[in-house]
């Protein structure tokens, strides 16, 4: 489990510093996105069964940047979905599973929602 402050994530550097520091993120991490996604889509080098990364103070999470933060929620996603996927869960039910959770308080549930449904683009469930 690793914890992550939103309010530490106002750009994108202190995004990639967060979940760096947090996930103990190899030497060769490139500091952008697509680093982040590939990063969140291997997680070799922590051995566990389930990965949870909880960002508290989420709304705070790029406040200022709509377009960066779309990106990190697709990329969260994605990483979901890549690790439901894997070969493990697919045919034996099991194996390493991704999650994040957005912390906030109640009367944000309902526009992280809509913000992770626009990531998520027109074809989502």
């Amino acid at each position: 489990m690793a914890r992550l402050d939103g309010a530490a994530m106002a750009d994108s550097d202190g995004v990639f510093e967060q979940f760096s520091d947090a996930l103990l993120f190899p030497s060769y991490f490139g500091w952008n996105w697509p680093a982040l996604s590939e990063c969140l889509r291997d997680l070799r080098w922590l051995s566990a069964d389930r990965y949870l990364v909880v960002i508290e103070n989420a709304p705070r999470v790029l406040r200022e940047n709509g377009k960066e933060r779309e990106v990190l929620f697709s990329i969260l996603v994605d990483a979901g979905r890549r690790w439901a996927t894997s070969y493990d869960a697919k045919y034996y039910g099991k194996g390493p599973f991704f999650h994040a959770v957005l912390q906030c308080d109640e009367d944000d549930v309902e526009s992280l929602k809509a913000e992770i449904a626009t990531a998520l683009g027109p074809n989502a469930r």
